[in-house]
């Protein structure tokens, strides 16, 4: 069992305000609410996701406790920590305001070693580097996570999605032309894909489908502080 994948503990994010910084962890029981409220916000747009209404809790409660069972396909959300002006010196956590997850690219055993992407932020925390910064950490949790590749499926039409995955070093691994019905018009979607390096040491620890224990993802401190380039722009990434 990868003692790596199943301790993921709070961490931060260092962005361009180190006073008022970003929280990195992974999710909970009680997060599913928060976690739709920012997808929610991406649906109207059309460039982010396939489908073309909200979701409720009650349609996503399987995906997402499929998502807190596994020890190797997390999902991680992003709180703001400021201080409290009323307590010197304590830290309060603001509601979600980004998730990304990493889910299977297909459901054959094979295919364990590869992994799809998705990233979304609340549209108020746009432009502050923070979908960079989420998935250059996601990335670097990767490996211990047993995953080898990883793979964002992007609208063509989402011009700063694709130019954030490159910048991080994604390369066009496919292209499928004239796949969604986007109600309005028709959308090609671009497989963008990337190699990660994964240690001899974590690929002999690492088991799939192990249970998460609820334990483990309650966590209380903070690690070390992940330094992420900030990217020129900030959007969400297909899909869920």
């Amino acid at each position: 069992m990868s003692n790596v994948s199943l301790s993921a503990q709070p961490s931060k994010l260092s962005m361009d305000k180190p006073n008022d910084p970003f929280v990195v962890q992974r999710a909970s029981k009680d997060d599913l609410a928060e976690i739709l409220a920012v997808y929610n916000q991406s649906i109207a747009g059309k460039q982010a996701t396939a489908n073309l209404e909200p979701v409720t809790c009650e349609e996503r409660m399987q995906w997402f406790e499929e998502h807190l069972n596994s020890a190797t396909r997390p999902i991680y959300i992003v709180r703001a920590e400021t201080k409290d002006s009323d307590n010197i010196g304590s830290k309060t956590l603001s509601p979600i305001v980004a998730w990304g997850s990493f889910s299977d690219l297909y459901a054959r055993t094979a295919y364990h070693i590869s992994t799809e992407i998705s990233i979304y932020l609340n549209k108020a925390n746009h432009g502050q580097g923070l979908g960079s910064a989420l998935t250059s950490w996601m990335l670097t949790q990767a490996p211990s996570l047993g995953i080898h590749n990883v793979v964002a499926l992007i609208f063509a039409h989402n011009q700063p999605s694709l130019g954030l995955f490159r910048k991080l070093g994604f390369e066009q691994w496919g292209y499928m032309p004239k796949v969604c019905d986007m109600q309005g018009f028709i959308a090609d979607v671009v497989m963008l894909g990337k190699a990660v390096e994964l240690s001899t040491e974590t690929a002999n620890t690492v088991m799939l489908d192990t249970a998460v224990p609820e334990a483990k993802t309650s966590a209380n401190t903070i690690l070390d502080t992940v330094t992420v380039a900030k990217a020129m722009s900030d959007t969400n990434s297909e899909t869920i």
